[in-house]
């Protein structure tokens, strides 16, 4: 069982004026986003050079005063230099959801910029380690391609096996875990309404299998909600869902002030002085 590193270190004890303590902690894939998803994956696509778009719906009543339009739903969303990837903020525009929990981001490429429709899409809800999140639109955005697939499903077994995940006994090639057995990644069925451009998945029959995708997600306690999950679509390049867990599986600690609930008890964490 993990236990905090320092269990008697009073918890306010770092805490600055106003402010919450920070923590290094770890195993990453079970610390949350910090409550700062939004704003680190943005942080790091400005710096990437995309470009963000505000888009807000609202209701504005004849003879309303301009402060009191009532703003309904709002997305932003930020684009590529070259227009082939893009990525969407939906949390506060009724997203649908995964394993229970609203999405958070949608992440999305095509492989030419005549076409209106993407290639492949990948999903996001709260919680999903935002460092696992920027790495994957790190690697989106290092390819010249983000359409077209370069390796093999291995590849992402691979990266978390690097780690100490344990591969599945049943399903040595499509599935792995992490040594708690909390946390999974597994290439199979994809989830109603994830969206990609392979014909396979609008021909597939009810009772046969479509193309498979990436699928993960941490359920700290057998039975209980997701901590957060995330959805690749059967088109997305397995390189690039490798960078995303590798990042997740990775044993480096992360800071953070926020600590989910729900994992709380299982995190080792250190004062950050």
């Amino acid at each position: 069982m993990e236990a905090p590193l320092y269990p008697d270190f009073p918890p306010d004890s770092s805490t600055p004026r106003g402010g919450q303590p920070a923590f290094w902690v770890g195993p990453r894939h079970l610390a949350g986003d910090d409550g700062r998803l939004y704003d680190v994956v943005a942080d790091v696509l400005v710096g990437l050079g995309w470009t963000s778009l505000t888009i807000v719906r609202g209701r504005h009543e004849p003879h309303e005063a301009p402060e009191d339009r009532q703003v309904l739903r709002s997305t932003v969303l930020h684009i590529s230099p070259d227009a082939l990837r893009w990525a969407q903020w939906g949390l506060a525009d009724e997203p649908f959801h995964l394993g229970e929990l609203p999405i958070a981001w949608q992440v999305s490429a095509r492989g030419e910029a005549s076409s209106p429709l993407a290639q492949w899409s990948a999903y996001f809800t709260p919680d999903v380690p935002g460092e696992a999140l920027t790495d994957f639109l790190v690697a989106l955005d290092a390819r010249d391609q983000p359409a077209v697939p370069f390796a093999g499903p291995e590849l992402v077994l691979d990266a978390v096996a690097a780690h100490g995940w344990f591969r599945d006994i049943d399903q040595p090639q499509a599935a792995a875990t992490d040594p708690t057995f909390t946390s999974h990644i597994s290439l199979g069925e994809v989830p109603p309404l994830i969206q990609d451009a392979d014909p396979r998945v609008l021909t597939t029959e009810t009772d046969e299998a479509g193309p498979a995708g990436w699928q993960a997600w941490a359920e700290p306690v057998l039975g209980a909600p997701c901590l957060w999950a995330a959805s690749f679509s059967a088109s997305v390049p397995h390189d690039i869902v490798a960078a995303f867990a590798a990042a997740l599986s990775s044993t480096a600690p992360v800071l953070r002030r926020v600590l989910p609930e729900a994992t709380r008890d299982r995190l080792l964490r250190a004062p950050a002085v």
